[in-house]
């Protein structure tokens, strides 16, 4: 059977991967990665919840001192009844290249060559390692440095169409989570609550 690690977050794109892995009969291996978000107990329990019940249950990585004094909103929690929280609030410099490159190391550790992700090509949060062109980039980077490679799904997909295909694959879209702006429920007004709502309506979810 085909192994795959998976970069895991609790919420609707990387879940939705798990699902598009566990029907293709491939063994998944979910990491989690704590960044000192601010959301990381609601995070941590929905990525348990939300894979597919059969799947391994994540392994738990911490890489928050990297960001220790971080003024980003992902870290420090706004009041969001007093603050306003705007993208350029929210960029982590170099969170997701940290997280290709750890995911690469585990996965060459235990064996396994092939890193999935639910990237997206999205730049709401002005963050440049969250671009196509970015994960472009990354695949001739890999390819000469070691045997582990990247795939991302919906690298060109919108989010309105990996909510479908989340519809279709029946992943409990209503249980992800993705909220940047509040750690206890999704504020509506982030830049990811926003492309979250605006998909789900696109793909006649809500």
């Amino acid at each position: 059977m085909k192994k795959a690690l998976l970069m895991a977050s609790g919420g609707l794109d990387s879940t939705t991967v798990g699902y598009q892995l566990a029907a293709a009969g491939v063994e998944v291996v979910p990491i989690f990665f704590d960044y000192g978000q601010h959301c990381i107990d609601v995070e941590w329990s929905r990525v348990n919840e939300v894979l597919p019940p059969h799947m391994q249950r994540p392994e738990r990585f911490n890489i928050s001192d990297l960001f220790r004094g971080s003024k980003s909103r992902l870290i420090l929690e706004a009041d969001l009844w007093t603050e306003e929280v705007k993208d350029d609030d929210l960029y982590i410099p170099y969170r997701t290249m940290l997280f290709f490159a750890a995911a690469a190391a585990r996965a060459q550790t235990v064996g396994i060559l092939d890193v999935y992700t639910g990237f997206i090509n999205s730049n709401h949060a002005r963050e440049i390692d969250c671009t196509a062109a970015f994960m472009n980039s990354l695949d001739g980077l890999t390819s000469s440095i070691g045997p582990v490679r990247f795939h991302s799904p919906f690298r060109h997909s919108s989010k309105a169409e990996v909510a479908k295909v989340a519809a279709e694959l029946g992943v409990p879209i209503g249980r992800t989570y993705s909220c940047q702006a509040s750690s206890q429920f999704p504020c509506g007004a982030c830049p990811n609550c926003v492309e979250r709502l605006n998909a789900l309506k696109e793909a006649k979810l809500v």
